[in-house]
């Protein structure tokens, strides 16, 4: 885990994210949050990343999402780091992915 992100504030926010019983939850609780364009990129990463794990190449990527190929790259580098963040969510989600 990134020591740089932990802080009593980002736990704070985890904390009322983990609050959060239903999708609709969600979506007021975001709407509250973030911008617009900022929950659309959180959204874009999500996606890139599941179709990076299913081996999408990334003009496919490209054309499915309108992602840029730095942020697929950026994406692509995560899934390839030691936190498996990506990973665990999917798996909570039962989304069967290759790494």
């Amino acid at each position: 885990m990134n020591s740089k992100l932990k802080n009593e504030q980002t736990d704070f926010l985890f904390d009322a994210i983990l609050t959060l019983k239903t999708k609709d939850d969600c979506y007021r609780f975001f709407e509250d949050l973030c911008t617009q364009p900022e929950l659309n990129a959180m959204s874009q990463r999500i996606v890139v990343a599941k179709l990076l794990t299913e081996k999408t190449v990334y003009s496919d990527i490209v054309k499915q999402t309108g992602a840029s190929t730095a942020t697929i790259s950026r994406v692509k580098r995560s899934l390839n780091e030691d936190t498996d963040g990506y990973m665990l969510a999917f798996r909570n989600m039962d989304i069967k992915v290759d790494k």
